[in-house]
């Protein structure tokens, strides 16, 4: 108890030292623009990160979703196209990022904190018609957020020239090589002009990943924050022990029994997640799926529903949850034990963002023994045994 509470007081004293958004050196739209959003405060990604950007570097950054890395790159962004105003309607930054979903939120982002500039975005994604892209294209953008998919389909039409690209960032590249996507991303780089500024982020960093960005930054300012092994410490985490048949009943008696008004449920497949839904709904319980088979326009029906609360359940897959970023999301479930053991430390740090509390829950049966085994093996403890439930299945 007293070491809790020492790490506690330590996070404190971090917190207070922390400098404040005005001292980053940032202009009065954007300042107005962040704290308009209620941020007075940088994260610590935020506040390595872009003062190195705003002075032109390079960077090399390893960060997790929701540590604020967005904001780490498009505050800066912004500012140094602002600086510079076009001369011309070409593209000035180009934001990779490896889903739609992650692409719109980057440009919702871009919007937010760009409003009170005059600077043009869209985000270019499949999936959809290309036309309201195109248009878009043609009258002239500052920056672009892409798929790197459709990013070499309007390339090869003609629609896009990179020429006069200055700032290029690559987003979750650790994502872009799990979903097959680096043959593309080099593919693109090989298009971009020599002198250019490179951002490029990833969770982790494996060799190929390090490799690649040896091929794309020049002397880069080495940026780390959150490691992958450490969880959040406002995350209240614990295990169950079921039955794999018991699962959807266990689920059940939880969103019965607990107060959340959102539940992000992560299966580790399509077919699953599909599966689960109707199970849910048969019982009652509001429920929606988001995985790369759904359309767009269903993947970002069910995201909106449950931003706003209007659907209490979305259950996901992981690459598909990767470009999730919902505010204040209390209760995360791993109905299934990933096998990656990073991955849980992914999943669950959805929760427990922004300084409010979070609690992750895992059903684990036992076929998953082992991959539990790994992922306490990962976080440095074992999981609290939750033994009090209806479908309690001794391990």
């Amino acid at each position: 108890m007293q070491a809790q509470q020492m790490k506690s007081e330590s996070a404190k004293q971090v917190k207070l030292r922390m400098t404040t958004f005005d001292e980053l050196h940032l202009i009065k739209p954007i300042l107005d623009a962040v704290r308009a959003e209620g941020y007075d405060r940088p994260t610590p990604i935020q506040q390595k990160t872009i003062p190195h950007i705003l002075h032109g570097r390079d960077i090399l950054g390893c960060a997790q979703t929701g540590t604020g890395k967005t904001a780490a790159f498009a505050l800066p962004i912004l500012q140094l196209l602002n600086a510079n105003p076009a001369r011309n309607k070409n593209i000035r930054a180009l934001i990779l990022t490896p889903t739609r979903e992650l692409a719109i939120q980057i440009e919702e982002n871009i919007k937010t904190y760009g409003k009170h500039l005059k600077l043009k975005h869209i985000a270019i994604f499949g999936g959809v018609t290309q036309g309201r892209q195109t248009t878009a294209l043609q009258a002239g953008i500052d920056i672009l957020i892409a798929t790197p998919g459709r990013l070499l389909d309007l390339m090869q039409q003609g629609f896009i020239s990179l020429t006069s690209l200055e700032i290029f960032v690559l987003d979750e590249a650790d994502r872009m090589l799990d979903m097959g996507f680096i043959h593309d991303v080099k593919k693109v780089v090989s298009k971009l002009p020599l002198q250019r500024q490179s951002l490029f982020f990833s969770a982790t960093m494996p060799d190929t990943i390090i490799k690649l960005a040896n091929t794309i930054l020049q002397n880069p300012v080495e940026v780390a924050v959150t490691p992958v092994s450490s969880t959040v410490e406002l995350i209240t985490q614990s295990v169950y022990f079921v039955d794999k048949k018991d699962k959807t009943n266990l689920l059940i008696d939880v969103l019965q029994h607990t107060k959340a008004p959102r539940y992000l449920v992560f299966t580790r497949t399509k077919h699953g997640a599909d599966k689960l839904v109707k199970q849910l709904v048969k019982a009652g319980i509001q429920a929606a799926a988001i995985h790369g088979n759904k359309s767009q326009n269903a993947r970002q029906k069910a995201l909106g529903d449950f931003k706003n609360n209007l659907l209490r359940v979305l259950i996901a897959t992981d690459i598909a949850a990767r470009g999730i970023d919902i505010d204040d999301l209390p209760f995360v479930v791993n109905y299934e034990l990933p096998t990656v053991p990073e991955t849980y430390v992914h999943r669950i740090g959805r929760t427990g963002r922004a300084g409010l509390d979070g609690t992750a829950i895992s059903f684990c049966d036992t076929e998953e023994l082992d991959d539990l085994k790994g992922i306490q093996k990962l976080i440095g403890f074992k999981l609290p045994v939750i033994s009090n439930h209806p479908y309690n299945h001794k391990k």
